[in-house]
């Protein structure tokens, strides 16, 4: 199935969950904001909520520093 992430098409397992997609990119839950079509995911949600063909997938990782 074809989604947009980050901006970028992308070929992905049909009915993949957020989450495993996450770990997928080696992406933790702790530093990664979520949107998909244009809302945001809440971290209890990332096991829950499934890809669809077609969804904007945008994944932002917190980097800490100074």
């Amino acid at each position: 199935m074809k989604i947009q992430l980050n901006g970028e098409a992308s070929e992905e397992v049909s009915g993949s969950t957020l989450a495993a997609l996450m770990k997928k990119y080696g992406l933790m839950e702790e530093t990664t904001v979520a949107e998909i079509n244009g809302v945001i995911i809440y971290r209890g949600q990332f096991n829950l909520v499934r890809i669809k063909a077609g969804d904007r997938v945008e994944l932002l990782k917190f980097v800490g520093g100074g």
